[in-house]
């Protein structure tokens, strides 16, 4: 870019900097004047109309009347949105929602759940107890499971610490990596 073409360019730019701070108490008026007609958001409706007065700028330089054209702007931007909203539909579930357990996630959560128990039972000494009741859908106190086991309630998470460990070497062979 040539020296007075970079000229031109930050003229311009100051320009549209200068127009743009003339204009927001007006935009910002008008906007919440349509905003709630239109059941827009009034940020989203001022984001809307300095867009299009961007490209405004780009393509045709600046309006002769500046204030009236951002009026007209914004009513035009207020009639898309509502024009808009009369025509879209809302989801009633969010489309990217998976929390619903399809098939597939159940089948998957069921074959993790039986391979997990399945190590579970080839751990060695204590530990396929231990971990049973660690499971368990009764949701049991270190002190029930204390009871359970016959072992102190203090010595059951060094227990279960290493039981975890030995679980964890266990399976590092048969689970792929992340």
């Amino acid at each position: 870019m040539s020296a007075p073409d970079m000229a031109a360019t930050y003229r311009s730019a100051r320009s549209a900097m200068g127009m743009v701070a003339e204009l927001s108490p007006l935009l910002a008026a008008e906007v919440s004047a349509e905003a709630h007609a239109s059941g827009a958001e009034p940020g989203d409706l001022e984001q809307a109309v300095w867009l299009r007065f961007l490209e405004r700028l780009d393509a045709d330089g600046p309006p002769a009347d500046p204030a009236d054209w951002l009026r007209v702007a914004v009513r035009t931007e207020a009639r898309r949105t509502r024009r808009t909203a009369s025509i879209e539909l809302p989801y009633v579930t969010e489309p990217a929602d998976d929390s619903g357990s399809g098939p597939e996630q159940l089948a998957l959560t069921a074959a993790r759940r039986r391979a997990l128990h399945s190590a579970v039972r080839r751990l060695p000494g204590r530990c396929p107890r231990l971990m049973a009741a660690l499971l368990s859908p009764q949701d049991l106190t270190y002190r029930e499971i204390a009871g359970e086991l016959g072992i102190s309630q203090g010595s059951l998470g060094p227990e279960r610490s290493r039981c975890l460990g030995c679980l964890r070497r266990m399976l590092t062979g048969e689970v792929a990596p992340w």
